[in-house]
């Protein structure tokens, strides 16, 4: 004989809530919003460019790749999966040579905005280099990636 015994309407509630509790709580979490609150991205300027350096954690790499208004996007990456890369020095020059912006321990994401002309963008981290020419016309945004193989 099969025995059926019916529960209390308050613990039955009880029961399914403390397993929805357990399931939600044992979910990876998935798309977690962005805290832009808890980010501060300051602009600063140099020679009269105005740039955003920064990237550290999810929250203020979102934060940057949503920043509009940056005609020049610098990225440092290392590794086989492209992993963010800080404290890398950077020096923006225009093409006679004249300096525009240079950076010490910066990134690993760098955005400026430069005036249109002709730049030579060299990064630098623990003796190695990385020489870059770009032209900025003005109309879209330049990225430059600089991958550091091993490190560097």
């Amino acid at each position: 004989m099969i025995s059926v015994r019916f529960c209390r309407p308050t613990a039955l509630a009880a029961v399914l809530l403390a397993v929805t509790v357990a399931r939600v709580l044992a979910a990876p979490v998935v798309n977690e919003p962005i805290n832009m609150d808890a980010v501060q991205l300051a602009p600063q300027q140099q020679n009269g460019v105005e740039y955003l350096t920064g990237g550290i954690g999810q929250d203020e790499s979102q934060a940057l790749i949503q920043t509009r208004g940056y005609n020049l996007h610098i990225v440092s990456s290392t590794g086989p999966k492209d992993e963010y890369l800080p404290d890398v020095n950077v020096t923006i020059t225009r093409a006679g040579g004249e300096p525009v912006l240079s950076l010490i321990q910066a990134g690993p994401m760098i955005y400026v905005k430069l005036p249109a002309g002709k730049y030579q963008i060299v990064s630098s981290r623990e003796g190695h280099e990385d020489r870059q020419s770009i032209v900025v016309d003005g109309k879209k945004t330049q990225t430059v990636n600089v991958h550091w193989n091993d490190g560097y």
